[in-house]
C-alpha cells in the first residue's frame, strides 16, 4: 500500500491516541471527576475557537442547512448531538477511572473489544449482516474475554463498560450526516461541559495549583483530543475507511505495550492467552482487507460512517 499524507496523518492520530496513558498517569492522584471537568472546559474553549475562527464558513454552512429542515428534521439533529455528547461524557469519565484506579490493561482490552462489540450491537440495533468470518471473530473474541473474566472480574466489567459507552456513541452517530463532523463533536462536547457545569462547584476538588496537571491537562486537550480529531478527519478525505478502521487498533496495542514494559503490569499466562486471542479475533474480523479480498461496497460505506465518528 502506497503511504501517502492522507493515510500517515491516519496512522499519527492513532500512534497518538496509544500514549494517552503517559498524560494521565502522571496525574492520578487527582480526582477522575476534576480531570474530566478541565479536559472538557478547555476542549469546549479549544474546539469552539477552531469552528469559529477558522472554521467559520463550515459553521454557517452548516446553520443555513439546520435552518431549512423541517421542524422534525431538527429535532432529530439535536437528539443525535446532544445524545452523543451524553455518551462521550459517560466515555470519558469511565475511561480515565479505568486508566488510573483499575489498570492500563484494561483501559486497553476496551478498545480492541469495541470495533467488534459495535458491530454486533449494530446487528442487533441496525440489522446490518454479519459474514461467517466476523461471526467467527466475535466467538473468539467471547472466548477470550471470558477467559480474562476467570482472572480479573474487575479488569473485564470495566473494560466492557468503557466499549459499551463508546459502541453506543458509534452507532448513535452513523446516521448523523446532517453536520458536519468536527462542528458536530464541537456540539457534543459543549453538550458534555453544559451538563457537567452544574456539578463543578459541588464535586470539584481545590483548584490545582501543581503546575504538572496543567502541562499534562494541556496535553491531553491539545496533543491527545484536538490534534489527532484534526488528523483523522483530514485522513479521511482521502484515505478508504476501511485502513483507517484496521490503524485503529494501533491505540489499544501501544496501551498494552504500555502497560506490560513502561507500567510494568504483571501480566500472568491466562491474560497473554486472552489478548493473544483477541488479537486472532480482530484478524480474522477483518481477513477481507487482510487478506486483499474484495470489501462488499454497503460494508466499506458503513465503515466510512463508523470512523468519521470516531
Amino acid at each position: 500500500m502506497r503511504i501517502n499524507k492522507y493515510y500517515l496523518a491516519a496512522f499519527i492520530a492513532f500512534v497518538i491516541w496509544g500514549f494517552f496513558s503517559l498524560a494521565l498517569k502522571p496525574i492520578h492522584h487527582y480526582p477522575s471527576l476534576d480531570i474530566l471537568f478541565y479536559r472538557v472546559f478547555f476542549s469546549v474553549v479549544l474546539i469552539s475557537a477552531i469552528n469559529l475562527i477558522i472554521r467559520r464558513n463550515v459553521l454557517l454552512k452548516d446553520w443555513k442547512n439546520y435552518k431549512s429542515k423541517s421542524k422534525s428534521d431538527r429535532n432529530k439533529i439535536i437528539r443525535v448531538n446532544v445524545g452523543g455528547g451524553l455518551l462521550l461524557t459517560a466515555n470519558w469519565f469511565i475511561f480515565i477511572y479505568v486508566m488510573n484506579h483499575i489498570s492500563v490493561k484494561a483501559a486497553s482490552f476496551a478498545y480492541l473489544v469495541c470495533p467488534i462489540l459495535t458491530t454486533v450491537l449494530a446487528f442487533i440495533i441496525l440489522k446490518e449482516k454479519l459474514s461467517k468470518w466476523q461471526w467467527t471473530a466475535v466467538g473468539i473474541s467471547v472466548l477470550g474475554c471470558t477467559l480474562l473474566s476467570f482472572n480479573s472480574f474487575a479488569d473485564i466489567f470495566y473494560s466492557l463498560i468503557v466499549a459499551l459507552t463508546y459502541a453506543f456513541y458509534l452507532i448513535s452517530q452513523r446516521k448523523n450526516t446532517e453536520v458536519d463532523k468536527f462542528v458536530g463533536l464541537n456540539i457534543q462536547i459543549l453538550t458534555s461541559g453544559l451538563i457537567l457545569l452544574p456539578f463543578f462547584p459541588a464535586f470539584s476538588g481545590p483548584v490545582p495549583t501543581d503546575s504538572l496537571f496543567y502541562i499534562c491537562l494541556a496535553f491531553i486537550v491539545i496533543l491527545f483530543t484536538i490534534i489527532p480529531l484534526f488528523l483523522n478527519l483530514f485522513a479521511l478525505k482521502g484515505v478508504n475507511s476501511s485502513t483507517v478502521g484496521i490503524m485503529l487498533y494501533i491505540n489499544p496495542l501501544i496501551n498494552f505495550v504500555l502497560a506490560v514494559f513502561y507500567y510494568k503490569e504483571a501480566v500472568n499466562e491466562i491474560q497473554l492467552i486472552s489478548y493473544s486471542l483477541i488479537l486472532i479475533s480482530i484478524i480474522v474480523f477483518n481477513e477481507k482487507l487482510i487478506f486483499n479480498r474484495k470489501l462488499n461496497p454497503q460494508k466499506v460505506t458503513e465503515s466510512h460512517e463508523e470512523n468519521i465518528s470516531r
